[in-house]
């Protein structure tokens, strides 16, 4: 979304330039006024023919009233006040170059700050990006390594629980076998014991003597 705004105030203002060419030389003939072509200085006659004498010259790139159009020239009054003839193919109905220039160098400086605030502006806005995923990236790093700790313990504890597991039923076997052998010794001499017992002497009994 950040890459589309920037983007689009990138070409807004790339096209405010390019108005500004444009409406600076696409500025349409004012009322009656004219301006000299970007030549060197024009010569200018008392008539509307070559046949005048040359009164004067016109500077390039200066702005004339047109007054009248004869033949291949034009009647107009220029700074001095006073009214000439001029090959109307040295008139043009846009200013000059050399007037346009100023304002068209104004204009694109105005937009290149404009350009600077909005690059600058958008440095800004990936610095954060970048640091924003950065963070994040490092939160990824931390979490993978505490889940590999956490796996690596339970592999450990499971391989413990084993272990003791088969510590306890090594240790419930030896008891049972204990047990086995106790019974089985307590029944093998009782079994003895009724064997031999019957076979033994009785002891007699002493009779009492009176006289």
């Amino acid at each position: 979304m950040q890459i589309a705004q920037f983007c689009h105030r990138y070409r807004a203002v790339a096209a405010g330039v390019l108005v500004s060419v444009w409406c600076v030389n696409g500025v349409a003939q004012s009322g009656n006024e004219a301006w000299v072509t970007d030549e060197l200085s024009t010569y200018v006659r008392s008539g509307p023919t070559d046949g005048y004498r040359i009164v004067g010259t016109l500077n390039a790139g200066e702005q004339v009233e047109v007054l009248e159009t004869s033949g291949d020239y034009t009647r107009v009054r220029g700074d001095g006040g006073d009214a000439v003839w001029i090959l109307s193919d040295e008139l043009q109905e846009t200013p000059s170059a050399t007037e346009q220039l100023p304002e068209l160098e104004s204009r694109v400086a105005a937009l290149t700050d404009e350009l600077d605030g909005i690059n600058e502006e958008w440095e800004q806005r990936v610095a954060t990006m970048r640091d924003t995923l950065e963070a994040r990236q490092q939160r990824i790093d931390e979490l993978e390594t505490r889940n590999d700790q956490l796996s690596r313990n339970v592999d450990e504890s499971s391989e413990q629980v084993r272990a003791l597991q088969a510590r306890l039923d090594t240790q419930e076997e030896d008891l049972l076998l204990r047990y086995f052998m106790y019974g089985g010794g307590v029944a093998g001499a009782g079994l003895v014991v009724g064997l031999i017992v019957p076979h033994l002497p009785r002891r007699r009994k002493k009779r009492d003597r009176w006289f």
